[in-house]
């Protein structure tokens, strides 16, 4: 190893150092100092930002630079999706300090193990060699499964670490055989070798059904990881039974870098074999829209209705990936995929901060009955979550607008138009279920006993950032639109080059 491999891999270094810091730090601290790890854990991840932004200093405008003996590929990609995880985690970890406190469940590993999550996210968005994507997956897997089920007196949140542990087991089993499949028919774990043994040797070849049965079997794993239909039974259980602040970390964070690895592995690694997985990918795409619509309709309970909304997306970003692998003058489809994720971290992270804000003395907070009233409790965050709403349902000029744009924009461009149509169809189809929540807060009959919500300060800051982000991005989306160009390389913007230098 070289000075460079410690520098490539310096904020997952920094993430791992400040979650076993706080592991130590926790034992000394009196219970009601336990906020402190809340902090540290922050400090934590402004490090590690800052450990991100010394890497793009130090690339000085490259596209990329192989490190760990070439498994580990930190380019503009990874970058992007790093600041991603840290944003959201950031953001998650206002909102849980206040919620730990009332659930009486504030220990320092709560924060360790979302650190530790992150840095398999890390490895998962900059990993080239299927080895370490691979333990990125496992090391964000088990994190995630005790957060889920972090809640150890309340039977749903056990139950739901149970479905999730069980579940994610059999999928990582699945996707490991398929990467190994993959291992023995191109001899190399690097994704750039098994990208030339494809297209070269193996696509025509007699070891082709092999190939075949190696890419159903990592796609599956793939979408698993992702909650595509069949394969989402997991979430909805899994977010409403976890804590309320983790449900939102891992609707975007864990659903990030699922998608991370999705595409280096499809858009890399398995690219010769596209003309196999786009149709699947149409096919699981409508059933993913289909099913996840029709099903959140039905919802009573908050976190399992955004569930299925969450589920929803993923169809609509499935569909950029087919749009936008379809040519090389067509990048418009992974761009729309990579907006969607970054206005998908605040508006939903946003629309979480305020359920989970709802969670004091015995009110739990997320079923729909418990929003009734709730612009005469809290005006602000009533508003704010209206907003979050119509931002998810992709009304115009709020973010969500921009990534549904670029996606149907692209399949428009490939010609693609019966599911362009479809995708606007099912679009104004989800505004219903959307706007069940707004009828809730605004019309919904509120009993006399009820006070004003009371609201910590920290989360009165997710919420905030996440409110004025999801405004800003919708209202003036050219720097961001600019930043994702600079992540895909597609335009060297100069406003966006300055941060290279």
């Amino acid at each position: 190893m070289v000075w460079t491999d410690y520098l490539l891999a310096l904020p997952i270094t920094l993430l791992a150092l400040f979650a076993l810091g706080i592991l130590l730090i926790d034992f000394m601290l009196p219970k009601e100092m336990k906020w402190a790890n809340a902090v540290t854990a922050f400090i934590g991840v402004a490090f590690s930002a800052a450990g991100v932004y010394k890497i793009q200093l130090w690339m000085n405008g490259s596209p990329g630079t192989f490190g760990m003996l070439r498994t580990m590929l930190v380019d503009r990609f990874a970058l992007y999706f790093w600041y991603l995880f840290l944003a959201a985690t950031a953001i998650a970890i206002l909102m849980s300090v206040r919620y730990l406190e009332t659930e009486h469940e504030n220990h320092g590993e709560y924060y360790a193990l979302m650190l530790l999550a992150v840095a398999g996210m890390m490895c998962m968005a900059a990993g080239f060699d299927i080895v370490l994507i691979f333990i990125g997956l496992e090391l964000m897997a088990i994190s995630t499964y005790v957060l889920v089920g972090f809640l150890r007196r309340d039977r749903r949140s056990n139950e739901a670490a149970l479905k999730y542990l069980l579940l994610g087991a059999f999928s990582s089993g699945i996707f490991a055989y398929g990467l190994s499949l993959l291992y023995g028919l191109t001899g190399s774990t690097n994704l750039g070798v098994i990208q030339q043994e494809l297209a070269r040797h193996i696509m025509n070849s007699e070891y082709k059904p092999v190939a075949v049965v190696a890419l159903l079997t990592t796609i599956t794993g793939l979408l698993f990881k992702i909650a595509a239909i069949p394969f989402h039974q997991w979430a909805p259980d899994t977010y409403e039974g976890a804590p309320t602040c983790i449900t939102g970390f891992m609707s975007v964070a864990v659903k990030a870098a699922g998608w991370a690895m999705l595409l280096r592995i499809l858009v890399v690694g398995l690219i010769p074999m596209r003309p196999i997985w786009v149709p699947l990918l149409v096919f699981v795409s409508i059933a993913t829209m289909t099913g996840a619509n029709f099903a959140a309709l039905t919802q009573t309970n908050t976190k399992r209705l955004l569930a299925y909304s969450s589920i929803a997306h993923v169809g609509y970003m499935l569909l950029g990936l087919v749009a936008g692998t379809a040519t090389q003058l067509s990048p418009d489809g992974i761009k729309g995929i990579l907006i969607y994720l970054l206005v998908y971290t605040f508006m939903n992270l946003g629309a979480f901060a305020v359920i989970t804000a709802l969670r004091h003395r015995n009110v739990i907070g997320d079923e729909l009955d418990d929003l009734n009233g709730l612009y005469s409790r809290a005006p602000v965050e009533a508003v704010l979550m209206l907003v979050f709403m119509l931002s998810l349902a992709g009304i115009p000029p709020l973010a969500g607008f921009w990534g549904k744009y670029f996606i149907f924009l692209s399949l428009i461009e490939t010609g693609h138009y019966a599911l362009a149509s479809l995708g606007v169809l099912y679009s104004v189809f989800g505004l219903y279920y959307y706007l069940k929540i707004a009828n809730a807060m605004f019309m919904g009959k509120v009993e006399k006993s009820e006070e004003k919500l009371p609201i910590s300060l920290s989360m009165r800051a997710a919420i905030a950032v996440t409110g004025i982000a999801t405004l800003y991005i919708g209202l003036l989306p050219n720097s961001f639109i600019e930043l994702v160009n600079w992540a895909l390389g597609i335009a060297q913007n100069p406003n966006v080059a300055k941060l290279t230098h």
